[in-house]
């Protein structure tokens, strides 16, 4: 049986588990399901699908960098909690955040898009707010990820800086330098995303078994060289994706308890190698660049562990700039953005947004400004990470938990062939990714719990009675984007802007 959905058949498509069946006719299987369940969703396939398991593994472990942020971001996790604080703060994020992305991923199994948070918030949300909320999530999820990609090139920018110190104590480190850096760091990025777009998938498949053995590289001469610190002292204080509704899910719990493990590693190493602590916490760029190199006692060994790190991190900068043009694109391409006409098409010869590349580059070009005139207004752009992708997580949460919580989303159904978790469908289905009951609702509740004591705290100063140089400027971050947002919605994005668009004609179906 067959039924014609806009030039897209949608089919009942055979078992690959069919020994007949050869490797190509089996990929082809896949691939031709891939494109029905985008179709049932209402969208056009338009991205090639290069990503299968382990390249899109890679990706996303590429993105989360676990082990290598938690280096980089261990001064400031220890200045506020000391060494009990940072194990089992570390701890207590680690599983808030597992079951956060446990219960988005079994959204990514129900509508593997790349519009991610606002479409589920589309498809959940009741359908008098379900236009104006997917929206605002649209938004937050956009500018968030912007932010980060220009992080990643921050981030690179204090490691270059941290290295020359290393071997030239009397070089006096400047913003601008970590500012032109960044700008070189977007540049390579945008390269990789664009004239080597066709290699993307291969390099993030071996950028995971660098990510994995360099981990090893850097730790254990870490660890076998440093003193050691007392054991009491430190305890006591989704569109481009082959087979896409199982693979998603399974790669973002899988990545997650993977970089938990080795972020968890990192930590303790460090923790238990720190040294000197007046010299960590006073070294003039990243802290840890100081504790290898205390532990080590060695300039060439430090420069190359810590240039190990550098690369990865430049490599997660490529992925933050993937990550970042595709949710771009995907709004854009459901009209929620000024310029939507122009940020929503796709090379037909690549079939890369490229202009939303650009756009992306653009943007984290001039964010990068920012730090030559104030690092600490530029430290507050991480503020649109926490409060902008962590508000659409929880608006998502909180309303898969309530759809759960009453028993309105069905089982899920391989055999259906017409539209399914969108306006026109008329019903909500699992997909084939789905945690068990209770342990399902147990987990979704204790994710939006997280996320709740996240948002609260990530507006207060990170001190008490602070100064115009420490205070938290984040509310006044988020408020901006979101006063945008919401004037922009008034004036224009309403008359245009419906939810995620329906790219398919479904009145052929009976």
């Amino acid at each position: 049986m067959s039924q014609k959905l806009d030039n897209v058949q949608l089919q009942e498509v055979p078992s690959r588990s069919n020994p007949n069946y050869t490797e190509v006719e089996r990929f082809q299987m896949a691939y031709d399901k891939d494109n029905i369940e985008l179709t049932r969703l209402g969208k056009r396939p338009v991205l090639k699908r290069n990503f299968g398991f382990m390249t899109m593994f890679g990706f996303n472990c590429t993105v989360m960098e676990t082990w290598e942020i938690m280096m980089c971001q261990f001064g400031g996790n220890f200045t506020n909690g000391g060494f009990a604080g940072a194990v089992y703060g570390f701890l207590i994020c680690w599983i808030g955040t597992v079951c956060v992305f446990t219960s988005m991923a079994e959204l990514a199994s129900m509508a593997p898009t790349s519009g991610g948070q606002y479409h589920w918030v589309s498809m959940l949300a009741p359908k008098s707010y379900q236009k104006f909320l997917s929206y605002i999530v649209g938004w937050f999820n956009t500018i968030g990820w912007q932010a980060i990609a220009a992080i990643g090139g921050f981030l690179v920018g204090n490691l270059i800086q941290g290295l020359i110190i290393i071997n030239n104590p009397d070089y006096d480190p400047k913003a601008w330098q970590v500012t032109l850096i960044l700008w070189a760091t977007i540049l390579f990025s945008v390269f990789v995303n664009t004239i080597l777009s066709q290699f993307l998938p291969k390099i993030e498949g071996l950028i995971l078994i660098f990510h994995v053995l360099t981990f090893f590289a850097v730790l254990i001469p870490l660890v076998y060289m440093a003193p050691h610190t007392d054991a009491k002292t430190v305890f006591t204080m989704s569109e481009e994706i082959r087979n896409a509704s199982s693979v998603v899910p399974k790669v973002i719990v899988g990545s997650l308890l993977v970089n938990g493990v080795l972020a968890f590693l990192t930590l303790l190493s460090i923790l238990f190698c720190i040294g000197n602590l007046d010299y960590v916490l006073e070294f003039p760029s990243l802290p840890f660049i100081a504790v290898i190199f205390q532990g080590i006692d060695n300039k060439a060994g430090t420069t190359a562990m810590v240039a190990i790190i550098t690369i990865l991190i430049i490599f997660a900068a490529v992925s933050f700039v993937a990550t970042a043009s595709r949710m771009t694109w995907s709004f854009a391409r459901d009209r929620g953005l000024p310029g939507w006409k122009y940020l929503s098409k796709v090379d037909p010869r690549t079939s890369i947004p490229t202009t939303a590349v650009a756009v992306t580059m653009v943007l984290s070009c001039l964010l990068g400004l920012i730090n030559i005139g104030s690092s600490v207004a530029f430290n507050d752009v991480l503020s649109l990470i926490i409060a902008g992708l962590y508000t659409s997580y929880l608006i998502g949460n909180v309303l898969l938990l309530w759809h759960r919580v009453r028993g309105t989303i069905g089982p899920y159904d391989d055999a259906q062939t017409g539209p399914t978790n969108i306006v026109q469908a008329g019903k909500l289905t699992w997909g084939p990714w789905k945690v068990p009951e209770p342990l399902g609702t147990i987990i979704n509740i204790v994710g939006i719990l997280y996320l709740i004591v996240v948002l609260f705290f990530s507006y207060w100063p990170t001190a008490m009675n602070p100064g115009a140089e420490g205070m938290n400027y984040s509310v006044l971050m988020v408020g901006a984007v979101a006063i945008w947002a919401v004037v922009y919605y008034f004036v224009w994005a309403h008359k245009i802007y419906t939810g995620p668009i329906i790219e398919v004609d479904f009145s052929n179906l009976s």
